[in-house]
């Protein structure tokens, strides 16, 4: 079983975003950087279902496009257990979905020229742009069966069993192999690398290459940080002619 797990390099989910002046970037001077929570999970499976077939008996690939930075991200993968990387380096500037596929797509062709991935997986969107968009572009440029969202990934024989959460319970679908899927945070508990994993790590190969940015079908227009619920202050009066005001408001929160 050869599986690949497609990643992105992210600020932190639980830190606090600041725009950069011209509201069209983040402030990262003071972020941390992860891959998305989805991505975690989809190394994590990636990794399983290598071991579940035994040593040698089959290998995981995690791919990254991002800038030199990104190494990082690749040696946490691997960390928890992925065999060896890929980095697409850029400058750092964001790229849009249709892109991101291709480049990845054509990383993809030049390496199953030694035989192909049986299985891809993805985020079912990054934790930044959440484009919802990469996984169906890879899997259509393939021209592979793909499902997405998904919550449990099975692989049985020939087939891949993928389940995906729904109001009323889970859809199920069965993809034949070679397939594409992306997935999202639950779908397994990620594992936390350890010291002797960081070593392995370290001393994997990184095959890196740089692929020409082309021109842009879709662009930036403007970031916006979401509000806050926000806070209402209730002026009740001053001095003892408040004191009937605020008992009145204390028996109808039901404290008095």
């Amino acid at each position: 079983m050869k599986v690949l797990v497609c990643v992105k390099r992210v600020p932190f989910t639980g830190g606090k975003m600041v725009l950069a002046p011209d509201g069209k970037a983040l402030e990262t001077r003071h972020l941390g950087f992860t891959i998305s929570p989805h991505e975690e999970c989809g190394v994590e499976e990636a990794v399983r279902i290598v071991e579940a077939g035994g040593a040698g008996s089959g290998e995981s690939v995690v791919l990254t496009l991002g800038p030199a930075e990104a190494v990082e991200q690749l040696r946490d993968a691997m960390a928890l257990g992925i065999d060896r990387a890929i980095h697409l380096q850029t400058d750092g500037s964001e790229w849009d979905g249709e892109s991101t596929a291709a480049a990845i797509v054509e990383a993809i062709r030049t390496e199953e020229a030694a035989g192909p991935f049986d299985l891809i997986f993805l985020g079912n969107e990054s934790a930044d742009a959440c484009g919802f968009q990469v996984g169906l572009r890879v899997a259509h440029e393939l021209g592979r069966p793909c499902a997405t969202g998904l919550k449990r990934v099975k692989v049985e024989g020939p087939n891949v069993r993928c389940e995906q959460d729904t109001g009323a319970g889970r859809d199920v679908y069965v993809l034949p192999l070679p397939a594409v899927v992306t997935v999202k945070e639950g779908l397994n508990l990620p594992r936390y690398p350890s010291v002797p994993g960081r070593m392995r790590a370290a001393r994997k190969p990184v095959v890196t290459s740089s692929p020409a940015r082309p021109e842009q079908n879709l662009g930036l227009v403007e970031l916006s940080v979401p509000g806050g619920p926000g806070r209402q202050t209730k002026l009740l009066g001053s001095g003892p002619a408040a004191a009937p005001v605020v008992v009145e408001m204390l028996c109808d929160i039901g404290v008095a």
